[in-house]
């Protein structure tokens, strides 16, 4: 007999893991949970059922305990005694976030600008090339995957090693958001023209002018994310 899906609230929140990861559960169980926080999912200060979780995610409890013991260290989320567990991250845990990134980015992009190699350059011009094709179509996947390879090109041509390792908890966006993001058309040619910029600025060795536009792109990509997950239209 087929298994009922479940009625649970929120229950499609997450998606279930791919038996294919089991080797390493308990990290990919940690990497659904986080991204499912940090996109918005969970409201602030919800509690959360680590029974449910394990239902919604087709696993058992033991590693969704683990990976919210491993949120709890991040500071995501928080064990209250007789309340269970609470989700920490809003919009000014988010905030912080936004400006830690863009404080790390412009930096490595300041240092790229110093150390890029010529073949490193062609790479970043190709990458800009194929983004352009990419807006032209709408092809937000594609999109998605390219900013990826842009900021891993600029990380590798600045040949950091500590501001590398530091970025990393600093990357908070899933495809969900990245994908409503690039469903804008403006948001993509701001998106562009902003990626254009910072790679010209890198491959002209213009350290100074990298590491201002860098900072001013996260920041603004940072509050689009704000307005799409908390309804927030400040600028940070």
């Amino acid at each position: 007999m087929q298994k009922e899906a479940s009625t649970e609230p929120g229950a499609d929140r997450i998606e279930k893991i791919d038996p294919r990861f089991l080797t390493t559960l308990r990290d990919h169980v940690h990497k659904a949970l986080r991204a499912a926080i940090l996109s918005g999912r969970f409201a602030p200060d919800e509690r959360v059922n680590e029974r449910q979780l394990a239902e919604q995610l087709g696993v058992s409890t033991t590693p969704i305990k683990e990976a919210l013991r491993q949120l709890e260290t991040e500071g995501l989320v928080e064990t209250l005694p007789r309340r269970g567990v609470l989700i920490r991250f809003n919009a000014g845990w988010a905030e912080e976030m936004i400006l830690a990134r863009a404080a790390l980015e412009s930096m490595i992009a300041h240092l790229a600008a110093k150390r890029i190699e010529k073949a490193e350059a062609g790479k970043l011009e190709d990458t800009v090339a194929l983004m352009r094709k990419a807006t032209e179509d709408g092809a937000a996947d594609d999109l998605i995957s390219l900013n990826e390879t842009f900021h891993e090109q600029i990380h590798i041509a600045s040949r950091c090693q500590y501001l590398s390792r530091m970025i990393e908890r600093q990357q908070f966006y899933d495809a969900s958001i990245r994908r409503v993001i690039h469903s804008d058309p403006l948001e993509r040619g701001k998106a562009l023209a902003e990626h254009a910029a910072i790679a010209a600025a890198i491959i002209s060795n213009d350290s100074d002018k990298a590491e201002r536009v860098m900072r001013d792109h996260v920041v603004r990509s940072g509050e689009t994310y704000l307005n799409i997950v908390f309804n927030k239209k400040e600028d940070i």
